[in-house]
């Protein structure tokens, strides 16, 4: 397998110190969620290389010859927006490759795409990420909402398995442990479900695109949806790179 991309998992806050009469505003880049996700490739012997959000808007590839240098690009809490409203483009006026457009090419060449959920994952939160509206809606395994699609359970919601022998479930073993929300999506007639969550609602799911491959996973590879006892999870070092090994067809 040749290295794979991680893309998203940061923000930046912005905050404003009230001292009596004085205010200070303060910015800073926020420790990135990313961690969990990139430990678990690194250690099943995975390169991995990480690309914040904030660096993705102007240095994602955005030609189908830079993204051939990844067995596979991981997608997770960033929106549309990030990625197609590229500065230059924006703010000076000069045409850019439409990275959307890129990534289909890319897949259907063989490449290997997933996202994870998250507040701006699939449609997210108000919309904002808002992928059912791109060219990726073709390539992603479900079909997605025109409208918020969190589903919030602070009380914890576990998936059930419906496709036990899928290749990314190779040696995940003992009960699933809970998650705190998921993005509501489902899984396309041509694409397999692995797993639901709430009776009906697609929790993983697989397709082949061309002579690529790509997949879903409704809620997050970090906190918050993705609960402690998700991260801790034994088996969570086993499903991660299985994903991507599957995605890269050596699995």
């Amino acid at each position: 397998m040749k290295k794979v991309l991680i893309v998203g998992e940061s923000w930046t806050v912005q905050e404003t110190h009230i001292k009596g009469f004085d205010t200070v505003d303060l910015g800073r880049l926020e420790k990135t969620s990313a961690d969990p996700l990139l430990g678990a490739l690194r250690a099943a012997g995975i390169e991995a290389e990480y690309m914040p959000s904030h660096i993705a808007q102007y240095q994602f590839p955005d030609t189908q010859e830079a993204l051939n240098e990844y067995s596979v690009i991981a997608l997770s809490d960033i929106g549309s927006n990030t990625l197609m409203m590229d500065p230059v483009m924006q703010f000076q006026g000069v045409r850019k490759p439409n990275r959307f457009y890129e990534l289909d090419k890319y897949v259907k060449n063989g490449g290997g795409l997933v996202m994870f959920g998250g507040y701006l994952s699939f449609a997210g939160i108000e919309n904002k990420a808002r992928y059912a509206m791109t060219p990726l809606a073709r390539l992603l395994p479900v079909e997605m909402l025109n409208w918020d699609d969190r589903m919030e359970h602070p009380e914890g919601i576990c998936p059930e398995i419906r496709l036990a022998d899928h290749p990314v479930l190779n040696g995940v073993e003992g009960a699933w442990p809970w998650f705190l929300g998921y993005n509501r999506i489902k899984a396309k007639k041509e694409a397999q479900e692995i797993a639901v969550i709430d009776g009906e609602d697609t929790f993983m799911a697989s397709m082949e695109y061309g002579e690529g491959r790509t997949f879903a996973f409704a809620s997050d590879c970090a906190m918050h949806w993705g609960s402690k006892e998700f991260l801790e999870w034994d088996s969570y070092q086993k499903l991660i790179p299985n994903i991507f090994r599957w995605l890269a067809k050596e699995l």
